[in-house]
C-alpha cells in the first residue's frame, strides 16, 4: 500500500566535491527532490548555543564567518574548518584547555592548520574579557575597544544569560541591552542583541528598556530589512 506521507530522506556530498560519490540512475535520482544546502552561520550559533559549544568558539566564528566552511576540493584537506569539525574543535577545547602547548595542535588537527592556528590566535587574545554576570547584573563595565573582544564579549554575555534562572533572565537581559547600546561597532551590538533573542524562551519586547534600545538602531534595522 501507498503511504502519502512517507518520505525517505537520504544525505550525500555534491559530485563537485569529490567525496564518495557516484552517479546516481536517471530513474532513481527522479524518485527524489534535490535540494543543495549551504552552512549558515546564525543557523549553527543558534545551534551551538543550545548545544552548550564553547562560547569562545561561537565568537571566533562570528569575528571570522568565512571559516565557518572552507573546503577546497581541488586540495587533498584531511582536516578543514566545517560545521562538523568546529564540534570537534569543542571538544578539543576542553580537554586541553590546561595544556596550551598541545591545544594549538589540536586545533589543527580538528579544522585545519589555518583555521586551527587563526582560532588559536584569537583565543589567546581573551584573557582581558569583561565580568559579564558584572554586566547582567547592572554593575558598570567597560565595553573593549577591540573588534575580536567585542565579538568575545557578545557571545560570552549570550551564554551567561542563557544559563540565568528563567526568571531572572529578562532582569539580565535589560542590563546586556543597555551594553549594547555601547558598543563602539553599533552592528556588534545588534548582533548581540539578536543572538540573545534567539536564544531566550521569551521575547525582549517584554522588556522595557528594549524600546529604547530599539529606537537607538532603528537605522540599523531598516538597513537589514531592505
Amino acid at each position: 500500500m501507498w503511504c502519502r506521507r512517507a518520505g525517505i530522506f537520504a544525505a550525500g556530498n555534491r559530485q563537485g566535491d569529490r567525496g564518495v560519490t557516484y552517479q546516481m540512475p536517471a530513474p532513481l535520482a527522479n524518485r527524489f527532490t534535490h535540494y543543495e544546502l549551504e552552512p549558515d552561520l546564525d543557523d549553527w550559533v543558534r545551534w551551538a548555543h543550545a548545544e552548550g559549544i564553547d562560547e569562545r568558539l561561537i565568537a571566533f566564528l562570528r569575528f571570522r564567518p568565512d571559516l565557518l566552511f572552507d573546503f577546497d576540493p581541488a586540495r587533498y584537506m584531511v582536516a578543514f574548518p566545517s560545521p562538523r569539525s568546529w564540534e570537534f574543535a569543542d571538544r578539543a577545547l576542553r580537554k586541553f584547555a590546561d595544556v596550551p602547548e598541545l591545544l594549538g595542535e589540536a586545533l589543527k588537527a580538528c579544522v585545519g592548520p589555518a583555521a586551527g592556528l587563526a582560532c588559536r590566535a584569537f583565543l589567546e587574545h581573551l584573557d582581558a574579557l569583561p565580568d559579564v554576570a558584572a554586566i547582567a547584573a547592572g554593575r558598570e563595565q567597560r565595553v573593549p575597544r577591540g573588534v575580536e573582544m567585542q565579538y568575545a564579549v557578545a557571545a560570552a554575555l549570550v551564554r551567561h544569560v542563557m544559563r540565568l534562572p528563567r526568571e531572572a533572565q529578562l532582569e539580565a537581559a535589560a542590563h546586556v541591552l543597555d551594553y549594547a547600546r555601547r558598543f563602539p561597532q553599533r552592528e556588534l551590538g545588534l548582533m548581540l542583541v539578536i543572538d540573545l533573542q534567539r536564544n531566550l524562551p521569551r521575547p525582549l519586547y517584554e522588556v522595557p528598556a528594549f524600546a529604547d534600545w530599539a529606537a537607538e538602531v532603528g537605522d540599523l534595522l531598516s538597513y537589514a530589512r531592505s
